[in-house]
C-alpha cells in the first residue's frame, strides 16, 4: 500500500536514485486536502495514469480524508505545509525528495502548490506545469510562469483564451478539459429507487421532481441563489423539492435562511456525500449558482446520468451545458431565471427526459475521462523526457467547443 509520511522525515531516507530509464516519475503537488472536485480531479486522473508509464508520488499540505483515499490507490503520500509564503524549510525539503528520488515533473494543482513547485523546480532543474482549474490562472500563476517557465493547463476555452490575452506563452499552454467516467456515472434504470435516502426524507412520489445543487457552500458557489429560486418555485412547482449536496462555511447561514423562509419542508442540506452515483439516481435535475467555475466536475457527473442542468453561464460552464437542449444557461445570480427555467422544464411533458438523454450523448461524445487523461499522460511524458509544450495547435485541437 502506499505509504505517508512527512518530508522531513522521508527525503533524507532516499539515498540511492532509482535506475535510469523506466516510468516518467512524477510528483502530483496539491495545494488542498479537502474533498471538492479539484481533488477529485486529481484522484481520478492518478487512478487512471498507466502504472507502466508513470510512477507517482503525492504531496499534500496536511493529512485528511483525500490523503487517505490517495493512499487506497497504491501512491507514497507525504505532507509538507504550503502557506502562499512557503517556508525555505518546505522548499528544502521537497527539494531534496525531489532530487533523491529523481522526480522527472512536478504536477500542481492551486497557486500555492503551485509557488512551491516552481521553486523546488528551478532549484532542480525539474519542468514544472501547473493545472489551472478555475476560470482563469491567477495572478501567482501567470507570475510564476514567466518568471521560472512553468507550463501552464487550463480546463476551458475560457481559461486559455485569457491565458493567451495576458501574454502566456502558447507554446507553454494546453487547454485539457476535465473528464468524466460515463460508465461509473450512468442513468438510472428505470424508475427512482424508492429506498433512496433524500426522496425518501420527502417522501416523494415518483412523479414528484427533486432538484439538486452540487457543490461547496462557500460564496462563490451561490447556495443562496439556489434557495431564492425554490422559494420562487413555491407556487409554480408545489410538489418539487430541494437538496444541497456538499457543506463549507456558509452552511449556518443557508441553514438560517432555510428557518427565516419556511423552506424546511422543501429544502434538504444533506451534507458531504461519498456516493454520487446514488445521489444523481434520486435527483431530476441539477442547479449550479456558481459564480466563477472552470470546467465543474459535478455538472459533468450530472449530464453524464441523463439529468438536465441550469446553470450560471460562467466560465467552463457554457463548454459543457448546450442551452435550450441539455438545460439552459442563466446570468449569475439570476434566481428568477433559475426558477423560470425550471418550471419550464417541468411543466412541459417529457422536456427532462428528452434533455437528459441530450446531456448524456454529450458529455460521452465530448468529455470521456480517457481522453483527458491520455493527453494529460502525454503532456507529463512530454515535459518529464524535456521536450517543450504541445504547442497553440495541439491546444486549439482540445475539444471544447460548444
Amino acid at each position: 500500500m502506499g505509504t505517508s509520511a512527512n518530508l522531513h522525515s522521508v527525503s533524507s531516507s532516499l539515498s540511492t536514485p532509482p535506475p535510469a530509464g523506466g516510468p516518467t516519475r512524477v510528483l502530483e503537488v496539491i495545494g488542498n486536502a479537502i474533498v471538492g472536485g479539484m481533488e477529485n480531479c486529481v484522484l481520478r486522473l492518478i487512478e487512471q495514469l498507466p502504472r507502466e508509464q508513470f510512477s507517482v508520488t503525492a504531496l499534500c499540505p496536511c493529512e485528511s480524508r483525500f490523503t487517505e483515499r490517495l493512499r487506497a490507490l497504491d501512491i507514497d503520500v507525504l505532507t509538507a505545509a504550503m502557506p502562499e509564503d512557503p517556508s525555505w524549510g518546505s522548499i528544502l525539503t521537497t527539494s531534496a525528495f525531489v532530487r533523491a528520488a529523481s522526480i522527472d515533473v512536478l504536477h500542481a494543482h492551486m497557486p500555492n502548490a503551485h509557488l512551491l513547485a516552481a521553486l523546488v523546480g528551478k532549484m532542480c532543474g525539474k519542468p514544472v506545469v501547473a493545472t489551472v482549474h478555475g476560470r482563469h490562472a491567477t495572478p501567482m500563476d501567470l507570475e510564476l510562469h514567466r518568471l521560472v517557465g512553468s507550463h501552464l493547463s487550463v480546463v476551458c476555452r475560457h481559461s486559455y483564451l485569457h491565458a493567451l490575452g495576458v501574454g502566456v506563452d502558447a507554446a507553454q499552454l494546453s487547454c485539457i478539459p476535465n473528464g468524466v467516467d460515463t460508465q461509473a456515472f450512468r442513468p438510472r434504470d428505470g424508475r427512482h429507487d424508492a429506498d433512496g435516502d433524500l426522496r425518501r426524507h420527502f417522501a416523494l412520489a415518483d412523479g414528484d421532481p427533486l432538484i439538486g445543487f452540487v457543490g461547496r457552500l462557500s460564496p462563490e458557489k451561490g447556495p443562496e441563489v439556489f434557495l431564492r429560486a425554490a422559494l420562487l418555485l413555491r407556487t409554480t412547482l408545489p410538489r418539487a423539492r430541494f437538496a444541497l449536496v456538499g457543506d463549507g462555511p456558509l452552511r449556518p447561514s443557508v441553514q438560517q435562511a432555510i428557518e427565516r423562509h419556511g423552506l424546511g419542508d422543501a429544502v434538504l442540506l444533506a451534507g458531504v456525500r461519498d456516493d454520487m452515483p446514488a445521489v444523481w439516481h434520486q435527483l431530476d435535475a441539477v442547479v449550479n449558482t456558481s459564480q466563477s467555475e472552470g470546467m465543474p466536475l459535478a455538472l459533468m457527473e450530472a449530464m453524464a446520468c441523463g439529468l438536465p442542468v441550469v446553470a450560471s453561464q460562467v466560465g467552463g460552464v457554457p463548454d459543457l451545458v448546450e442551452s435550450g437542449s441539455t438545460g439552459w444557461l442563466t446570468g449569475p445570480r439570476d434566481a428568477e431565471g433559475v426558477a423560470y427555467h425550471l418550471a419550464q422544464l417541468f411543466q412541459t411533458p417529457g422536456l427532462a427526459a428528452r434533455m437528459g438523454a441530450r446531456a448524456r450523448e454529450r458529455v460521452v461524445a465530448r468529455f470521456g475521462l480517457a481522453d483527458s487523461v491520455q493527453r494529460t499522460a502525454a503532456l507529463l511524458a512530454q515535459l518529464g523526457s524535456g521536450a517543450r509544450g504541445p504547442g497553440l495547435r495541439h491546444a486549439l485541437a482540445a475539444k471544447v467547443a460548444p
